[in-house]
């Protein structure tokens, strides 16, 4: 019985060294690594460039917003001077405007939202492919998101890489 044991004991050690030598050399073989998908996108070139258009693209609306303000103050301002019935039909007027304002600035401000949305997403997707890429390309089995992360070394950070990835295929795409 107390050969039995023994050799039941030295047969669960092997396995145990089996084992844990097995799961150190498959853990060896892993290449991890994480990105920050936030800096990512912000220094993503076509992020930067796509921000100057979406501004450009305000302040044209703004320019053609401030001309319709302008027109509602300029019909107060005569309407000041009008009798009590001239009054009342300018204001008459002036409602109409000050609508058309705001349905102005709600259209403007949705279909703005609507368009930086759709780019965002597109850009998200295009970081996606080339991590996936890059991942592939260089051999690595986990690539992260930093923000899942509660300890991550700085040597692991391929945010740098990637970014250089999407601003070269970019770049070619001009």
């Amino acid at each position: 019985m107390k050969k039995m044991t023994l050799v039941f004991a030295a047969l669960l050690m092997v396995t145990g060294f089996t084992v844990a030598g097995a799961s150190s050399a498959y853990a060896a073989e892993q290449k991890i690594g994480y990105v920050d998908l936030a800096h990512i996108f912000d220094d993503y070139q076509k992020t930067k460039d796509f921000d100057k258009t979406l501004e450009g693209k305000g302040n044209a609306k703004q320019g053609e917003r401030d001309i319709m303000v302008n027109d509602v103050k300029k019909m107060r301002d005569e309407a000041e001077l009008l009798s009590a019935k001239a009054k009342d039909d300018k204001q008459a007027a002036i409602d109409e405007k000050i609508k058309t304002l705001q349905e102005f600035d709600r259209s403007t401000r949705d279909a703005l939202r609507k368009e930086r949305d759709t780019m965002v997403q597109d850009i998200l997707k295009e970081i996606e492919v080339v991590i996936q890429n890059f991942g592939k390309s260089q051999g690595y089995s986990f690539i992260f998101n930093d923000r899942v992360l509660v300890y991550k070394g700085e040597t692991s950070d391929l945010s740098a890489q990637v970014i250089k990835a999407l601003n070269d295929s970019y770049t070619k795409k001009k």
